[in-house]
C-alpha cells in the first residue's frame, strides 16, 4: 500500500515539462521566422538600386527609376512636331489643285516653290498649260511620262518638250476616219505657244475592210504581197495642224508605219497624190517655216514636182531635205528650178535617190546662179563623170558653197581631175566628201596637185577611193596645215599662207 501510494503521478512536473516544450517549439519558430526574415532582407538588399549619389540628384533621367517606357498606341504616331498652318494649307492646295488652281498667282514665291514640287504630275493640262511655266514641274512630267529625254533638243526647255512630244504622240496615233479628234482640238490651243519642232516618225492609214475574196479568188499570202499593193490610202491631214502653230520652224515627216510585222503591206508606205498635194499647201501658208524634213516617203518625180511649185518664193526655208526617197531627173529639174533665185535655202540634202547626169546637170546650173546656197548633199546617186564633171564646173563660177558630198555616185579619174582645177581656183570650198567612188592612183595623184596649191579646205574623205597611200598621205599633211591655218585665223594669228613671203623675207628685201 505505502508503495503504491508513494507512486503518484507527478502532475507538477508533467506541467513543467509541457509548458518547457512548448516554449521550445514556440523558440524554434520564432527563431527559423527570424531566419527567413533576414535572408529575405540580404536578398531584397541585393536586388535594390543603388540610391542616385548627390552628383546626380540634379539630374533625375540618370536614376533610372524615375523613367517609363511609353508605347504608343497610334502605330502614325512620331515624335514628329505638329506641321506649321502654312504646311497644311499646302497640302490642301496639293489635293485640290484641280479645282483651286487660280490661287497660285496669289501665292509667295517660296510657298509656290513648295507647290509646284508637290502637286500632281497627272492634272489634267487644260489646267496646268497655260499657268505653270516652272520648269522643275515639266521635268518631273517629262521624266514620269518617257524614259529617255534629252531636253538638248528641246532649246533646253522641259515645256517645250513635253507639248511637242505630246503633240508627236497624238499625230503618230491618229488614224483618219476612226480616231476621235476631240483630245487633238483640245490640245492644239493648249500647245500653239510652246511648239517650235515637230518630228513625226510614223503616219498611220485609215483602217479599211477587208475583201471578201471566195474560194476561187484565194491567193496566197506571199503572192499578196509581191503584186497587189491595193488602192492608195490618205493620211492624216496637216491642215488641222500647221495653221494653229504660229512659232513652229522645223517640220519632219515620215509617211511610213513602224514595226508593221505581220500586218506589213505595201500601202502602208505609200505617199499619194493627195497627200502630197494638202502638205504642199499647209507648208506653203507656213510663213514660219525654216526647215523641212520629208524622208523615206517614197517621193517620186511627179510628187516633188507638186511640192516645189507650191514653195517657190517661200519666204523662210532655209534647209530642205528629201533624202532616202526615189527622186529622179525630172524631180532633180524642178529642184534646180527652185534652187534658181526662187528659194532662200542655204541647206539641200537630197542623197539616196535616183538622180542621174540630166538632174545633176540641172542642179549644177542652178549652182552658177545660185549665191545663198552653202551645203549640197548629192551622195547615193548615180551621177557618173559626166554629172559630176558638170557639178565642178559650176563650182568654178560659185563662191558661196562651201561643203559638198558626192560620195558613191560612180564617179572616177575624169571627175577627179576636174575637182583638182576646182580646189585650185574655188576659195569658198571647206569640205568635200568623195568616199566609195573609184578615183584611182592618177585621180589620186591630180587631187594631190590641186591641193598643194589650196589653203582652204580642211576636210576631203577619199575612204574607199584607191587613189593609192602615198597621195593620201601628202593630201592629209596639207589638210592638217590648212586646219591649223584656220585656228589660227580664228585666234587672230596671223600666218603667211602659201606663195607669200615671211615675215624675215619681207624685211630682207
Amino acid at each position: 500500500m505505502t508503495s503504491m501510494e508513494n507512486i503518484k503521478p507527478d502532475v507538477g512536473g508533467m506541467s513543467a515539462l509541457s509548458s518547457t516544450l512548448v516554449g521550445d517549439k514556440s523558440a524554434s519558430k520564432m527563431s527559423s521566422h527570424s531566419a527567413v526574415s533576414e535572408k529575405k532582407s540580404s536578398s531584397e538588399a541585393a536586388n535594390r538600386v543603388p540610391s542616385p549619389t548627390d552628383k546626380d540628384k540634379d539630374n533625375p533621367a540618370a536614376d533610372t527609376r524615375n523613367m517609363r517606357r511609353i508605347i504608343a498606341e497610334d502605330p502614325e504616331w512620331s515624335l514628329a512636331i505638329v506641321p506649321t498652318l502654312v504646311e497644311l494649307c499646302i497640302k490642301h492646295l496639293v489635293v485640290n489643285f484641280e479645282h483651286n488652281s487660280k490661287v497660285l498667282h496669289d501665292l509667295e514665291p517660296k510657298h509656290k516653290v513648295m507647290l509646284l514640287e508637290k502637286i500632281s504630275t497627272d492634272i489634267p493640262l487644260k489646267v496646268t498649260a497655260l499657268l505653270v511655266d516652272d520648269e522643275g514641274y515639266w521635268k518631273r512630267c517629262c521624266k514620269a511620262r518617257w524614259q529617255i529625254c534629252d531636253v538638248s533638243a528641246y532649246g533646253r526647255s522641259w515645256k517645250r518638250m513635253y507639248f511637242e512630244r505630246h503633240l508627236q504622240r497624238i499625230i503618230e496615233q491618229f488614224v483618219p476616219e476612226t480616231t476621235d479628234s476631240t483630245e487633238l482640238t483640245e490640245t492644239l490651243p493648249l500647245c500653239s505657244g510652246f511648239v517650235r519642232k515637230l518630228d513625226i516618225r510614223q503616219l498611220l492609214p485609215p483602217v479599211r475592210e477587208a475583201p471578201k475574196m471566195g474560194a476561187e479568188d484565194d491567193i496566197s499570202e506571199a503572192d499578196a504581197s509581191d503584186t497587189m499593193e491595193g488602192p492608195e490610202i490618205d493620211h492624216f491631214d496637216f491642215g488641222a495642224v500647221l495653221p494653229s502653230l504660229p512659232y513652229i520652224e522645223e517640220l519632219s515627216i515620215v509617211y511610213g508605219v513602224h514595226d508593221a510585222g505581220m500586218n506589213f503591206e505595201w500601202n502602208l508606205f505609200q505617199f499619194t497624190a493627195r497627200d502630197c498635194l494638202l502638205l504642199a499647201k499647209c507648208v506653203a501658208a507656213c510663213k514660219t517655216l525654216r526647215v523641212f524634213r520629208l524622208n523615206r516617203s517614197k517621193v517620186d518625180d511627179d510628187k516633188v514636182r507638186v511640192l516645189i511649185s507650191h514653195l517657190l518664193d517661200h519666204p523662210s526655208i532655209t534647209m530642205l531635205d528629201l533624202s532616202h526617197n526615189i527622186i529622179g531627173d525630172r524631180g532633180a529639174r524642178a529642184i534646180g528650178k527652185f534652187l534658181n533665185n526662187h528659194s532662200q535655202l542655204t541647206e539641200l540634202n537630197i542623197y539616196d535617190n535616183n538622180i542621174r547626169v540630166a538632174g545633176a546637170q540641172a542642179i549644177a546650173h542652178a549652182l552658177t546662179k545660185n549665191t545663198l546656197l552653202t551645203k549640197l548633199d548629192m551622195r547615193l546617186n548615180r551621177l557618173g563623170d559626166e554629172g559630176g564633171q558638170a557639178i565642178c564646173r559650176a563650182l568654178l563660177k560659185n563662191t558661196t558653197l562651201s561643203e559638198l558630198n558626192l560620195g558613191s555616185n560612180e564617179l572616177s579619174e575624169p571627175t577627179a581631175a576636174m575637182l583638182s582645177q576646182v580646189v585650185v581656183q574655188n576659195t569658198a570650198l571647206r569640205s568635200v566628201e568623195l568616199s566609195c567612188n573609184r578615183l584611182g592612183p592618177d585621180g589620186g595623184k591630180q587631187l594631190q596637185e590641186g591641193m598643194e596649191e589650196n589653203d582652204t579646205i580642211t576636210y576631203l574623205d577619199l575612204r574607199l577611193t584607191e587613189v593609192g597611200q602615198e597621195s593620201e598621205y601628202c593630201i592629209n599633211q596639207i589638210l592638217h596645215q590648212n586646219r591649223e591655218r584656220a585656228r589660227a585665223k580664228r585666234l587672230r594669228i596671223s600666218i603667211p599662207s602659201k606663195g607669200s613671203p615671211s615675215p624675215s623675207q619681207s624685211v630682207g628685201a
